[in-house]
């Protein structure tokens, strides 16, 4: 077959992709995204069985040029249809929508869908006749078109706290400075007197941090009925194609709520944790008049410390697996980080890990006479509902909120003196229940044959005893 050249891309285009709510079958929308991605396209992911409120927050909240979902569950009809109805009421009709669902959804039904004002709906002919390469192509061409390039007054809409208002200053802000240049000027002159907190999250990738800000969010939302939250999330730009996956949304769960608002950033620099208009972001939220913005960088190495010029509060979210003690002294965050959180501490040698962080953090901050349980240095498995650990981190971060700013954030979250440990359905002793039952089922019928055979073979010889001697028992 002959190979087919990705389209490049004109504008930045963003694209929302998922399988629809009851779908657990994710393996097409899979291999769709990283296709998407690999054509230069920033993909915002948010994983499987995903409604169609959810779907359409994202897209409005992330200002999406396109949404491309797969559906295999069978309502395909109902779901795309009241898609496109929730994004015409939300006056977000210019987001397209791409959808396949291989043999479930019929040619007739294909028709009747784009009649209605689907984009596109992908057939398994089309991927006959265009291959997988072909059908992106055609979904990024038909979603290439500029987001931000005009500004009409959304800046007077931030305090409103309306999410398409906040999404096309960001957009604006990072596709066309020029164009926001005034209203930014307006907004950094507004935010002088600004005392939104913002806290700061980083660490090496892969440590849980997305389930943590979730597990964090979820907590502040309990502890303050009444106050908002906004969150900037930043992951890494792809060098050779200028894609990103900005996959945090795939692990949070509590922030489909009226007072969560998030953006997800690509660095558009291969080289930085941050995006260099993550600043702008922070501020278009600080005008939007949020309680508390959390900032979220893409995973970093030992020498990343970004994130201290954006935020007031600073925690560095890391694993118990980074090797030997000594490599403590090489990480710059332990010098500056106001906490630090050792996540997914059921790991082996977790505690080891605590030990040995919390020695290195005194050492760096000097705190040579602060007891060791008093250091801001705290183990939690953010995997794990309500777990101690994180319950404790976040009235540590709430209390250095209230130490360090003026912002009205004062906890009344109620936490246990217990440390992170991790609840087991089955106990590890028992993991193997199921399967020791089988193997003793097995033996026991392994046994049983073995006595079955020795007694016919007693059998045949007591016969013959009978028969040689004549004596009849």
């Amino acid at each position: 077959m002959e190979k087919i050249t990705p389209y490049k891309p004109k504008h930045k285009v963003r694209i929302v992709t998922a399988a629809s709510l009851f779908d657990g079958h994710d393996a097409a929308i899979n291999i769709m995204r990283r296709i998407i991605q690999a054509t230069g396209v920033e993909v915002i992911h948010l994983g499987h069985d995903r409604s169609v409120e959810e779907v359409v927050n994202t897209a409005i909240q992330e200002d999406a040029n396109a949404i491309a979902l797969t559906s295999y569950q069978g309502g395909h009809n109902e779901y795309f249809k009241y898609m496109y109805d929730l994004l015409k009421e939300q006056g977000a009709d210019h987001i397209k929508i791409f959808g396949g669902g291989g043999g479930v959804i019929l040619p007739e039904e294909i028709k009747d869908l784009m009649d209605y004002g689907i984009t596109r709906i992908y057939s398994p002919d089309d991927g006959r006749e265009m291959g997988l390469q072909g059908m992106i192509n055609d979904l990024v061409k038909q979603s290439d078109f500029a987001i931000g390039q005009s500004l009409n007054g959304e800046d007077k809409l931030l305090s409103d706290k309306n999410p398409k208002a906040i999404a096309r200053v960001i957009s604006a802000a990072e596709n066309f400075p020029e164009v926001a240049k005034d209203t930014l000027k307006t907004i950094h002159k507004k935010n002088k007197n600004s005392i939104t907190p913002v806290l700061g999250i980083t660490g090496t990738g892969g440590a849980g941090k997305s389930s943590l800000v979730d597990e964090l969010v979820r907590r502040f939302l309990i502890d303050f009925p009444e106050k908002t939250i906004g969150i900037v999330s930043v992951d890494p730009s792809k060098r050779k194609t200028g894609g990103a996956l900005l996959g945090d949304r795939i692990r949070m769960n509590a922030i489909n709520n009226p007072r969560v608002y998030m953006r997800s950033l690509a660095t558009r620099q291969s080289n930085l944790a941050l995006s260099k208009y993550v600043n702008e972001a922070v501020e278009v939220l600080k005008a939007a008049e949020f309680d508390l913005i959390i900032l979220e960088t893409s995973g970093i190495g030992q020498s990343d410390t970004e994130i201290l010029e954006h935020s007031d509060i600073s925690l560095y979210v890391m694993t118990p697996e980074f090797g030997a003690a000594t490599q403590l002294e090489k990480i710059d965050m332990l010098d500056f980080a106001d906490l630090v959180a050792i996540n997914k501490f059921d790991k082996r040698g977790a505690k080891d890990a605590l030990r040995d962080v919390k020695k290195q953090y005194m050492r760096n901050h000097q705190l040579w006479d602060t007891p060791q349980e008093d250091l801001p240095v705290f183990g939690t498995i953010a995997s794990q509902f309500n777990d101690p650990g994180m319950n404790t981190l976040y009235k540590a971060i709430m209390g250095k909120i209230d130490e360090k700013t003026k912002a009205d954030l004062k906890s009344s979250f109620e936490i246990s003196r217990e440390m992170s440990e991790k609840i087991f359905v089955i106990p590890p002793a028992r993991t193997r229940y199921l399967s020791e039952i089988a193997e003793n089922n097995r033996a026991y019928d392994k046994h049983v044959q073995e006595q079955v055979e020795v007694a016919q073979k007693l059998y045949g010889i007591n016969k013959t005893i009978e028969t040689v001697s004549g004596v009849q028992p």
